[in-house]
C-alpha cells in the first residue's frame, strides 16, 4: 500500500477522488450527526490547537456541552483524551464516528481544528460550519500545496464556503481573521459572512491587546473590545499566546458568552498540551516539551524564552519530520542556530527518509561548526540526555518537535515514544545518579 501511495502524487486527480469518496462515505454512514450543531472551525500554520482548546473550555465554562478536536487532545461532553494518531485532521470515519458520540452527549458545539490537507481532501465533507477562524499563514505543507498563495487559498476556501455551507435557524455565518497575518487582505476582501470580527496586536483590530507585560509565570494584558476592555492574566506565555486568546476571546463574543465568564475560562488554563509544556525537576532548570516543528513555531517558542526574565543559556533539542516539505529544513536550522544558546540536532519521525540526510539538511541552516555550541546526536534519547546533563542552573531546555506523541515512525516502523514520558525518565536518572556520588 505504501509502495502504491508513492507512485501517487500528493495532489494526483486520484488520490483526491479517493479521499473525496471516503468523505462522502463517511458523511452518509454516520448520517451527518453535526448538523444539528454549531460548528466552529480554527485553520492556520500555528495556534490552532491553542485556540480550539481555548474556545472550547470557554464554551464549557459558559454551561455548553463541547466536542472539540485538535492535534493534541480532544473532548466529548468534558471527557478528555490525547489525540494520539498523529493527526491534525482525522479520518472522516473517525471524526463522524466522534461526531456521532458528540450527538449522543448533546453536545451543542463542535470546535475543530481544520487543515489545509483536511480542506483539500474533504475529510470534512458535509460538515456545514458556522464560525471560521483564521489565526496566521507561514510556510508550511509546500510538499502538498506547492506554492503559499495555493496554501493560502486552499484554507480560503474554509471561509468562502461559510455562507454556501446549510444556515440553522438563528445562527449566523461568522469569520474571524487574524488582522496582522501576512494574507490577512485576501480573507477579508474574498469573504462575505453575516458577520466580521478582526483580531491582533496591532491598534486597527476590532479585538486587540494593549499594556502587555511578558513574564516569566505567564502574562499580563488588557484585551479592548469596541465597547469594552478586559484584563487578563494567564499562565500562557509569549506574545503568539495573546494572539491565541484574542482569537478565541473574539469567538466567545460572537457566541454572546459574558466577559466574566470569558475571563475566568482563560485564566482557568494553566498549560496547553504540546505548548511549552513545562516538566518539574529538582536541578533548577526550566525544560519545555514543545510540538514547535516550523521555522515560524519555533521562532515564536525561542523568542518567547528570551522575553523571560533571569534565564541563563537557552539549550536547544530539534530535528525535522521525513517525507515533508524539504525547503523549510534549513531555515528551522537557522532560527533555532540564531536564537539559542547551545543547538543540538537529533531525529524527529523518520518515515522512509534516512534520519542522516535530514539532519544534513537541517544542519545547512546552521552557521557554528560542530562543538561550538552545537551538536549532531541522531538518538533523540542521547540527545535529550545531552541536553539534561549539560544544562546548569537557570538555562532553558527546549524540546522541540514531538511533545506527547505515543510513537516515533522510523524508517522500520513506529515504536513506542513520548519526549514527556523521556524526559522526566532521564531527569530522574540524572538525580539518582547526583545523589549517589554526593
Amino acid at each position: 500500500m505504501n509502495f502504491l501511495r508513492s507512485l501517487i502524487s500528493l495532489d494526483s486527480p486520484i488520490r483526491i477522488f479517493y479521499h473525496y469518496l471516503r468523505g462522502v462515505l463517511a458523511f452518509h454512514l454516520y448520517g451527518n450527526p453535526a448538523r444539528d450543531m454549531i460548528v466552529i472551525g480554527i485553520t492556520g500554520s500555528k495556534g490552532k490547537t491553542t485556540v480550539t482548546n481555548l474556545i472550547a473550555k470557554g464554551l464549557e465554562h459558559a454551561g455548553k456541552k463541547v466536542f472539540m478536536f485538535s492535534t493534541a487532545n480532544y473532548s466529548i461532553n468534558g471527557q478528555w483524551s490525547d489525540n494520539n494518531i498523529k493527526m491534525t485532521s482525522p479520518s472522516p470515519f473517525v471524526l463522524q464516528r466522534l461526531l456521532k458520540q458528540a450527538k449522543a452527549a448533546g453536545c451543542e458545539y463542535v470546535v475543530i481544528e481544520t487543515s489545509s490537507h483536511s480542506i483539500f481532501y474533504n475529510r470534512n465533507y458535509g460538515i456545514d460550519y458556522d464560525v471560521a477562524v483564521l489565526t496566521n499563514i507561514s510556510q508550511d505543507h509546500l510538499d502538498l500545496h506547492h506554492t503559499m498563495d495555493n496554501y493560502a487559498k486552499t484554507k480560503l476556501e474554509l471561509f468562502k464556503n461559510l455562507v454556501t455551507y446549510r444556515r440553522k435557524p438563528g445562527v449566523k455565518k461568522i469569520a474571524v481573521v487574524n488582522i496582522d497575518s501576512d494574507y490577512a487582505s485576501m480573507f477579508l476582501s474574498e469573504t462575505t459572512p453575516d458577520i466580521m470580527y478582526t483580531y491582533g496586536l496591532t491598534p486597527n483590530a476590532q479585538v486587540r491587546s494593549q499594556n502587555i507585560h511578558y513574564l516569566k509565570e505567564g502574562t499580563e494584558f488588557e484585551i479592548k473590545m469596541p465597547s469594552n476592555t478586559l484584563s487578563i492574566t494567564t499562565k500562557l506565555r509569549g506574545s503568539f499566546n495573546v494572539s491565541n486568546i484574542l482569537a478565541a476571546v473574539s469567538v466567545l463574543i460572537s457566541q454572546k458568552i459574558d466577559v466574566a465568564t470569558i475571563v475566568n475560562a482563560i485564566e482557568s488554563v494553566k498549560v496547553i498540551p504540546g505548548r511549552l509544556e513545562e516538566i518539574e525537576n529538582v536541578r533548577g532548570i526550566t525544560v519545555f516539551v514543545d510540538y514547535a516543528h516550523t521555522e515560524d513555531s519555533l521562532r515564536n517558542v525561542l523568542e518567547t524564552m528570551k522575553q523571560m526574565d533571569g534565564i541563563g543559556r537557552i539549550i536547544t533539542v530539534f530535528g525535522a519530520t521525513g517525507d515533508r516539505d524539504t525547503s523549510k529544513r534549513p531555515k528551522m536550522g537557522r532560527i533555532v542556530d540564531s536564537l539559542s544558546d547551545v543547538v543540538i540536532l537529533t531525529e524527529d519521525d523518520n518515515y522512509t527518509e534516512n534520519s542522516l540526510k535530514i539532519i544534513k539538511e537541517v544542519s545547512m541552516g546552521i552557521k557554528r561548526k560542530e562543538g561550538e555550541g552545537f551538536w549532531i546526536i541522531p538518538s533523540r534519547m542521547d540527545a535529550i540526555r545531552t541536553a539534561l546533563v549539560i544544562a546548569e542552573k537557570g538555562d532553558v531546555v527546549l524540546i522541540a518537535g514531538k511533545w506527547a506523541e505515543s510513537s516515533q515512525i522510523t524508517n522500520t516502523g513506529p515504536i513506542a515514544w513520548d519526549d514527556r514520558i523521556v524526559t522526566r525518565k532521564i531527569l530522574q536518572e540524572i538525580s539518582e545518579n547526583e545523589m549517589m556520588m554526593r
